[in-house]
């Protein structure tokens, strides 16, 4: 009897741990399939060239501003449901992007995409800190998690090099359509209906509106400095507008008699503040790196969508190995350890990127420090998930979930915003191999030193202690 319903739960658990692996799977493929196809994306819809990032934008900052709503919706109404909405939105989101006609048509439907993803991101890895909350099956857990992160990236430059030259740069969006029907089926079977718990107050939209508002308008600002200067006063007003939204979000979230958007008492936890500052930075440098990486092959070495796809893989791989390392490393290392040397492992990649020049070569430019920067990243993967989620009450892991999804889009924002309005000045008007190159060099330099200001943070602010195994140990007398 005993071992029936032992075997029942894991059985249950294994189902839980797939369906959320499905849908990183899914989120992570959405990201990396568009990159490899944004050439294309702008010929065929017309894009310039600062415009074309706004394909990344609108996702990154719906998706952003509005994960925190995600995950306090996931905890006051129920994983399972929230999930479940996010990947119809998803899905349809898709569906409509890949019929665009116009710029404007594409960007809307990629926002929508970021309303969907920001519903069933927070609630999916609060599925996963619930169903796995110690232990070595929570390291493991997170483990896939992280390899599923990856290998979602490797199918998704592979797929949308091979879509975009051989079915077209429409089918990056359409093929996010069938993956979300399969994970809602997953998800419909595997995920069980969980209990919601009774509040009095209603979630905080205001706080939600508030902070998207002040995030979008704030990206927008630093954008559109190649045409206004950052001393202009339309570009000082923008960021004005923008720094006092984002206060009056703060000062609502303090005094709001609703349930707050984020509960600020969160922040004192170091591991939780320093695991989200860790992640602002690096969703920064990732997000311009691949951006980078994408227009420089195809741009300066004139390499053709397909081929770039495969190019990307040695990386998308490289991080599996790394996740892979970090759950093997997690028993024996401290989290902030893992942190900082993978952050400094992928500065040291990013570094090498920024010697590329006009008439180099993927031999001699991309692979090898591909291959550094994407080990380093893999090994933060798990363990930031962890950091930012330990010592969190279980009725607030959708809230840790979305604030920490949430620092990595808007860090990838932020950071897409400034270092690609960088690179951009740093190429001037000129469009030869020469001039972008010198560009995209700057670029990958300045991602290399926001890593390693990432390196200091995990060492600076982040608990020595690794939450994993403490929790390992607290278990030690239970199983006595």
């Amino acid at each position: 009897m005993f071992e029936k319903s032992t075997d029942t739960a894991m059985a249950r658990t294994g189902l839980v741990l797939t369906a959320v692996a499905v849908v990183q799977f899914m989120v992570s493929l959405d990201l990396s399939v568009v990159n490899v196809g944004l050439p294309q994306i702008a010929t065929g819809l017309g894009f310039g060239a600062l415009g074309l990032t706004w394909v990344i934008h609108a996702y990154a900052l719906t998706f952003g501003g509005l994960l925190l709503l995600g995950g306090k919706a996931a905890d006051r109404y129920g994983r399972r449901r929230v999930l479940q909405l996010g990947l119809v939105v998803f899905g349809l989101a898709s569906l409509a992007g890949g019929f665009a006609q116009v710029p404007g048509q594409l960007v809307a439907a990629r926002a929508a995409q970021g309303i969907g993803a920001a519903t069933l991101a927070p609630a999916a890895l609060s599925l996963l800190t619930a169903t796995f909350p110690t232990g070595k099956q929570r390291i493991r857990a997170f483990g896939v998690w992280s390899a599923m992160n990856a290998a979602g990236g490797a199918f998704g430059v592979l797929a949308g090099g091979l879509l975009t030259q051989y079915a077209g740069w429409r089918w990056v969006m359409f093929v996010s359509v069938p993956m979300a029907a399969v994970a809602l089926a997953l998800a419909w079977r595997g995920v069980p209906t969980d209990s919601t718990t009774a509040r009095a107050g209603r979630p905080d939209v205001l706080g939600a509106v508030l902070a998207t508002a002040g995030m979008t308008l704030l990206v927008y600002g630093v954008v559109r400095t190649d045409r206004y200067p950052w001393s202009s006063a339309t570009t000082l007003v923008t960021l004005l507008i923008a720094v006092a939204l984002l206060a009056a979000f703060i000062a609502v979230e303090k005094t709001t008699r609703r349930e707050p958007l984020i509960r600020l008492g969160l922040f004192a936890n170091r591991s939780v503040s320093g695991a989200n500052a860790f992640n602002l930075l690096v969703g920064a440098a990732m997000a311009s790196a691949f951006y980078f990486t994408s227009l420089y092959l195809q741009r300066v070495l004139g390499i053709g969508p397909a081929e770039t796809g495969v190019m990307f893989l040695p990386f998308a791989l490289g991080v599996v190995v790394g996740a892979v390392l970090a759950v093997k490393l997690g028993y024996r290392l401290p989290a902030r350890t893992l942190l900082a040397g993978g952050a400094l492992l992928t500065a040291a990649g990013f570094a090498w990127f920024g010697l590329i020049t006009a008439d180099g070569s993927y031999l001699t430019n991309i692979l090898g420090p591909s291959i550094i920067a994407s080990v380093g990243f893999g090994l933060c993967l798990g363990p930031v998930v962890a950091t930012a989620t330990a010592g969190v009450d279980p009725r607030e892991t959708g809230m840790a979930s979305g604030l920490l999804n949430s620092t990595r889009q808007l860090g990838a924002s932020l950071g897409l915003a400034a270092v690609g309005t960088a690179a951009h000045d740093r190429s001037g008007k000129s469009v030869t191999p020469q001039a972008l190159s010198d560009g995209y060099a700057l670029g990958f330099t300045l991602c290399a030193a926001l890593l390693v200001a990432a390196a200091l943070i995990a060492f600076g602010v982040v608990r020595r202690t690794n939450p994993a195994v403490q929790a390992e140990r607290d278990l030690v007398p239970l199983r006595d």
